[in-house]
């Protein structure tokens, strides 16, 4: 069975011939980052540093063939050949989040947008959902498929659950949330979900200023982690920059504008469209949201920042961020929200 070594930190794992690193380090209680669980959204880019690793199927523009020359990997769909010494960008012990199967019960459906639905779930009176702020969870539909939703609440205010889930036309799930196809989804169905995943969420053992960066409902986990840091009093300066293509995307504008009225000393709140109409009447931030960032921040190098939604954007923040404007790689944390069709495409190709 090979042997898998993680840095930093020198932790040894086994891997089975029937896992991929990340399942095998997860299993290990080792946490490093991913996202997407098959190839698709690079969350869980690393190194290999001894060794070699055999990739099942992914997105080839997510590992390109010069970065896998140059000993890039994606964890989440690589298997090692032997024994491995592999790198990861932010290496962590898993603590005490325990991954979990439950029931819940939807509780409320709020359309918040012609696209945007807030949909608020209760657990079993008996069960908690341990999870970091940032986190999603992962319905368990009854054609063995999934379906990823990041939680919009701090883990304090956990009584109902909610995520933020925006209407994709013929999508398996949100076809049923916006009652689009039978049957519909209502208060009191009962669905099943596995969590929590991922390794987005605020690290605390930093002091360095703080950029969020969100595009439609990559808002959900944004404000989360908001939630979690007025929560626990750290006022480590934020600003949050927010982009949709018309102001009405911005579903929660008001929520955000309260946060800058109510902790001005630590928090900024940037809206910006990119694609607004006259009958829109809008005289604030245009343009890609990511470009916002770098004409307010040419110089990163002693941020953090934190960016979730469309993968174009999460993707070109990465890229311009690291080489534009100084971010280090270490400091840019991630959570690409990959459309279900293709993570579906992935994964099917992975079975063939």
């Amino acid at each position: 069975m090979p042997q898998v070594t993680l840095e930093p930190g020198g932790h040894v794992f086994s891997c089975d011939a029937d896992e991929t690193i990340l399942t095998a380090a997860l299993r290990a209680g080792l946490l490093i980052p991913y996202g997407c669980k098959n190839g698709a959204c690079g969350s869980c880019k690393g190194r290999v540093l001894d060794g070699e690793v055999e990739h099942g199927p992914h997105q080839a523009t997510t590992l390109p063939e010069l970065e896998r020359t140059q000993g890039r990997a994606l964890f989440c769909v690589a298997r090692p050949k032997g024994d491995v010494t592999i790198e990861a960008r932010d290496v962590r012990k898993a603590g005490d989040v325990v991954l979990k199967t439950l029931p819940c019960r939807v509780e409320q459906l709020e359309r918040v947008a012609d696209d945007v639905m807030i949909l608020r779930f209760k657990l079993p009176a008996n069960e908690r959902l341990q999870y970091r702020a940032g986190q999603y969870i992962e319905f368990l539909l009854k054609d063995g498929k999934r379906r990823s939703f990041s939680m919009a609440n701090a883990p304090h205010d956990d009584a109902l659950i909610e995520l933020h889930i925006r209407h994709l036309p013929g999508g398996l799930f949100t076809d049923r949330v916006f009652g689009v196809s039978v049957p519909a989804l209502k208060v009191r169905d009962i669905l099943r979900f596995e969590g929590a995943h991922g390794s987005f969420y605020l690290r605390d053992d930093s002091d360095k200023p703080i950029i969020l960066l969100a595009s439609g409902t990559g808002f959900a986990p944004i404000k989360a982690i908001v939630e979690h840091m007025i929560h626990t009093g750290n006022v480590r300066p934020v600003v949050l920059y927010w982009g949709g293509r018309r102001p009405r995307d911005l579903y929660l504008d008001e929520l955000a504008f309260g946060w800058t009225a109510r902790y001005p000393q630590w928090f900024r709140y940037v809206p910006v469209v990119s694609d607004a109409l006259p009958e829109d009447a809008w005289d604030g931030r245009t343009g890609f949201v990511h470009r916002a960032v770098m004409a307010d921040f040419p110089d990163l190098s002693g941020y953090q920042v934190y960016a979730c939604g469309a993968p174009v954007v999460v993707d070109s923040a990465r890229a311009d961020f690291t080489t534009q404007c100084n971010l280090p790689e270490a400091d840019f944390f991630a959570d690409s929200f990959v459309v279900a069709a293709q993570a579906d495409a992935v994964a099917t190709a992975a079975s063939k």
